[in-house]
């Protein structure tokens, strides 16, 4: 079957979706439907402002929904009416059954690492905040349990030692759009072959590392861990939503740096140190952490060089 032939419905919401959207739109995919999330305010004005995907939907002559609830009897009939074979889903809300299982073809998702690994909304965050070496993508088809059904393909991708998040999803999304279209080809030519996921209760419990929703509390620096583990928590929150420490009674973001191991420190951990021209320091477990970007609340984000030239530490 020519997977141009295939009616398409598309789920998604940010720029990491639109990647996909857009390789699918090229490739000649038949896209009868996009479904993102509604309008939403934002800013100092509080305008509203359209997802990423919504922007593209539109900009290409596409058919966008943005329905507030998905259960909505109003959006179940359009999309009924919308007749898709497959839908396909990355980066978007969780979805009911009803709606995940209406295509006959199933509905396929674009997950950001080798599942069963790393199941949750924050894949990549958790991948480097756990200092992996590689990550990847997989897609696989929806069923009841969250990210854990059949797995379809998946690519692996590697971790730099001093690459951040943002880093990896930017080569991620790339990779992932890819491996969708390459998905949607072999379902059309029989060549690929579902693999179920191994269980969590069949796993050991080590084996399997998840990826929850980044609270603020997950940001916080505890400058008594060893310094590797900090550098990784920083690169794993950057360049969003950003890992940060208490400095002069404000909140400073901390997106870059370097961990230098040294004993037989006597200052406090959390302490900072600085030469007032172009070095900040913070004490950690075993050593020093020196920072190269930062952002002190109510300031934009800056070197240290910069941002010691302006500040002046109580």
């Amino acid at each position: 079957m020519d997977y141009k032939l295939l009616k398409l419905v598309f789920m998604g919401t940010p720029d990491f979706a639109v990647a996909s959207l857009k390789t699918l739109h090229e490739s000649g995919c038949n896209i009868v439907g996009v479904v993102t999330a509604p309008d939403k305010p934002a800013g100092r004005g509080m305008q509203l402002q359209q997802s990423a995907v919504k922007q593209y939907g539109v900009e290409k002559g596409l058919h966008v929904m943005q329905p507030e609830k998905l259960k909505s009897a109003e959006f179940i009939s359009e999309l009924k009416s919308l007749n898709a074979d497959m839908q396909i889903v990355v980066a978007f809300r969780m979805l009911p059954e009803i709606v995940w299982d209406m295509p006959p073809m199933g509905t396929i998702n674009v997950h950001g690492s080798l599942l069963p690994q790393y199941r949750g909304a924050a894949p990549i965050n958790w991948a480097v905040i756990n200092g992996e070496k590689q990550t990847g993508v997989t897609t696989f088809k929806l069923q009841h349990e969250i990210d854990t059904g059949n797995i379809l393909l998946s690519e692996i991708i590697p971790i730099g030692a001093d690459e951040n998040a943002g880093s990896v999803h930017d080569r991620m999304m790339i990779i992932g759009a890819e491996l969708l279209l390459k998905t949607i080809k072999g379902i059309c030519e029989n060549s690929i072959q579902e693999k179920p996921q191994q269980s969590i209760h069949e796993a050991d419990s080590e084996s399997l590392k998840h990826a929850p929703k980044i609270f603020t509390e997950t940001c916080a620096i505890d400058w008594s861990k060893s310094g590797s583990s900090i550098h990784n928590l920083i690169r794993g929150l950057s360049p969003f939503p950003g890992a940060f420490t208490q400095l002069d009674g404000k909140r400073l973001k901390i997106f870059s740096g370097i961990f230098q191991k040294e004993a037989g420190i006597s200052s406090p951990l959390g302490s900072m140190l600085s030469d007032g021209k172009s070095e900040m320091k913070f004490i950690c477990g075993d050593g020093y952490y020196l920072v190269h970007e930062l952002q002190l609340e109510g300031k934009k984000r800056m070197g240290t060089e910069e941002f010691l030239r302006g500040y002046k530490i109580k």
